[in-house]
C-alpha cells in the first residue's frame, strides 16, 4: 500500500442504524468506526430496502453513479446508488437500491426471489466500485446474501485490472445460513452450468449454495469466536460444510466480535431508568424496579430477575427451557423475555404470562428500548444455545452487571468463565454460569447455582465486578482484521488459476 490507507469495501445485508435482524447488523455498525481508527478508508455497502427512512439518515441519491443494469437470466434490472454518512465515521454508506429487490420487502424473506434479490445486489457493489472508480484494497463480505462477491471477483473479473490486487474476506457470522437455493440460481447468476455436479463448486447436497462459494473463493476466512472456528469443523457444527471448511483451515481464523460500548454502557444509555457505574451501582436496582414495574411484575429487590432477548427457536435453547418450565414455576424468580420465533414458543411464554402474571412476562416481538431496560434491569440473563457463533448479549450483560447464564459453546465459550470452576482453581474470576451438556437437567442445575449465589452478596458482587471490569470492545479484534486484510491481499499478488 506504500504507506497510504488500507482501502475496505465492507459489504453486508444489513448494518446498524439503517437495517437490523440481528448480530450481523450490531457488528457492521460498529466495525467501520475501529477500522478508520487503524487508519483504514472504509466504505461500506448495504442494500436500501425501502422501509429505511431517507430523511433520518441523510440518504440523497448519487446521480453520478447512474445507468447501472444487473442481469438476471434473461431479465436486466435498474440499480440506482443513493449515499450518506455513517454517524461518527467518515465511511461512506453506499445503499444499494433496485425496486424489484428490495421495495415493500425487509431484509431476509421467503420469497421465490430471494436469490435474485441477492444476486443483483452481490454484482451491483462491483459494477458500483468500477463506476466509482474506487479500487480497493480488500473487499470483506459477510454472510450467504453477499458471498458471491468473491466468486465474481474470480470468474468475471479474473482478468480486469482494476480488480486484480483485491483480496477477498469472508466472514461466516452463522453458518446455519448457507444461502440455499434451487440449481436454476447458477444460470441467474450467469455462472457457469458445467461446475455444477456432484462434489463441484457450485453443487450443495443438490443444490446451490452463496455460502458455500464463499468459501471456496474467498483468500480468507473469518468467523466470529476462536471457539466456533474450531466447532465448525466438526459434523456437529459445520452444517455439512465442515469438509470444505478442513480444506481451507489454514485460511480459517476466528476473531471474536467486539461490543460498541458507546451503545452499550450503563454509564451513559439514554434507555434505561438511570445510568450507573461500578463506582455508583445503586442505580442497578432502580433499573430493576423500573424493570418490575414495566412487566407487571411485583417490586421485589432480593428475588433474582431473569432476563432473555432472543429469537425463539430451538436454536437458542428454547427447547430446553420449555422442558424445564414447571420446575422454574415453582422456584421464587421472575423471568422477563424480549423475542419472537416458533409459534409454539411464542404461545408457550404468551400462556405462562397469562396464568403466573406474577412470576412470568414476554413481549413477542422486538422492541429496542425494552431490549436495553432488560439488560439493566435483570439480575442474570439466559443464553441456553445448542449453539452460538459470537453472542453479544451476554457481553453487553457483563457490562451491565447482569450475570450470563449460558451453554458451553462458540462465543460463550470463549467470553464467559464458571464461577464455580473458578473457585475449585482458585482463580475466583468467573464472571457467569456455565453448562456443557445440552439437555434440560444441565440447564435447570446452571440456573438453581446462580440462584443460589445471588442470596450470597459477597460472591455475587464478585461475579458483577469480573463481569463489568471486562473488555470486549473492538480495539483487539480490528487488530487481527487488518491482519487477516493484509494476508488475504498478500494471496492475491501470488498469480492462482481459476478453482
Amino acid at each position: 500500500m506504500n504507506g497510504s490507507k488500507l482501502k475496505v469495501a465492507l459489504v453486508s445485508s444489513e448494518a446498524v442504524p439503517y437495517a437490523k435482524a440481528g448480530g450481523l447488523g450490531d457488528v457492521i455498525g460498529a466495525l467501520p468506526k475501529v477500522l478508520e481508527a487503524h487508519d483504514c478508508e472504509v466504505m461500506l455497502f448495504i442494500p436500501k430496502y425501502s422501509a429505511i427512512p431517507e430523511d433520518a439518515h441523510k440518504i440523497k441519491i448519487n446521480w453520478r453513479v447512474d445507468d447501472i443494469s444487473i442481469p438476471v437470466g434473461e431479465k436486466n434490472f435498474e440499480v440506482h446508488l443513493y449515499q450518506t454518512t455513517l454517524p461518527g465515521t467518515n465511511t461512506k454508506v453506499n445503499l444499494v437500491y433496485c425496486a424489484h429487490a428490495f421495495d415493500n420487502r425487509w431484509i431476509y424473506t421467503n420469497d421465490a426471489d430471494e436469490n435474485q434479490r441477492f444476486i443483483i445486489f452481490n454484482r451491483a457493489v462491483l459494477k458500483i466500485l468500477k463506476k466509482m472508480k474506487w479500487k480497493p484494497d480488500v473487499i470483506h463480505v459477510n454472510d450467504w446474501p453477499t458471498g458471491l462477491i468473491p466468486l465474481y471477483l474470480k470468474t468475471f473479473y479474473k482478468d480486469d485490472p482494476f480488480f486484480a490486487e483485491t483480496g477477498t474476506v469472508f466472514t461466516i457470522h452463522n453458518i446455519g445460513y448457507p444461502g440455499k437455493f434451487l440449481p436454476e440460481t447458477i444460470y441467474l447468476a450467469g455462472l457457469d452450468q458445467t461446475k455444477f455436479f456432484p462434489g463441484g463448486p457450485y453443487e450443495f447436497w443438490g443444490m446451490f449454495s452463496f455460502m458455500k462459494t464463499a468459501l471456496l473463493y474467498s483468500d480468507m476466512i473469518t468467523t466470529v469466536s476462536e471457539t466456533y472456528a474450531e466447532e465448525i469443523l466438526t459434523p456437529d457444527y459445520g452444517a455439512g460444510l465442515d469438509g470444505i471448511l478442513n480444506t481451507r483451515k489454514e485460511d480459517l481464523i476466528g476473531i471474536l466480535n467486539g461490543v460498541d460500548y458507546e451503545i452499550w454502557s450503563p454509564e451513559q444509555d439514554a434507555y434505561i431508568a438511570a445510568t450507573y457505574s461500578l463506582k455508583r451501582f445503586s442505580g442497578k436496582a432502580k433499573n430493576k424496579a423500573y424493570l418490575q414495574e414495566r412487566a407487571f411484575l411485583a417490586i421485589r429487590p432480593e428475588v433474582p430477575l431473569i432476563g432473555m432477548i432472543s429469537r425463539m427457536v430451538d436454536q437458542k435453547g428454547f427447547d430446553l427451557i420449555a422442558a424445564i418450565v414447571p420446575q422454574l414455576l415453582e422456584m421464587d424468580i421472575q423471568i422477563v423475555i424480549l423475542g419472537s420465533g416458533l409459534p409454539k414458543y411464542e404461545n408457550l411464554f404468551r400462556t405462562l404470562t397469562q396464568d403466573n402474571p406474577d412470576k412470568v412476562y414476554v413481549h413477542v416481538g422486538y422492541d429496542n428500548q425494552l431490549s436495553h431496560e432488560i439488560e439493566a434491569g435483570s439480575d442474570m440473563f439466559l443464553m441456553p444455545s445448542l449453539y452460538e457463533p459470537c453472542g453479544l448479549n451476554q457481553i453487553y450483560s457483563l457490562k451491565y452487571g447482569t450475570v450470563p447464564i449460558v451453554r458451553k459453546t462458540g462465543g460463550l465459550a470463549d467470553t464467559i468463565i464458571d464461577w464455580g470452576a473458578s473457585l475449585l482453581s482458585g482463580k475466583k474470576n468467573g464472571n457467569g454460569f456455565v453448562f456443557t451438556n445440552p439437555k434440560p437437567e444441565a440447564l435447570l442445575d446452571a440456573i438453581h447455582r446462580a440462584v443460589m449465589v445471588y442470596s450470597n452478596k459477597k460472591e455475587w458482587t464478585q461475579i458483577v465486578k469480573n463481569g463489568m471490569k471486562a473488555d470486549f470492545s473492538w480495539e483487539r479484534s480490528a487488530s487481527k482484521y487488518i491482519e487477516v486484510y493484509e494476508k488475504a491481499i498478500a494471496k492475491r499478488k501470488i498469480p492462482k488459476t481459476e478453482t
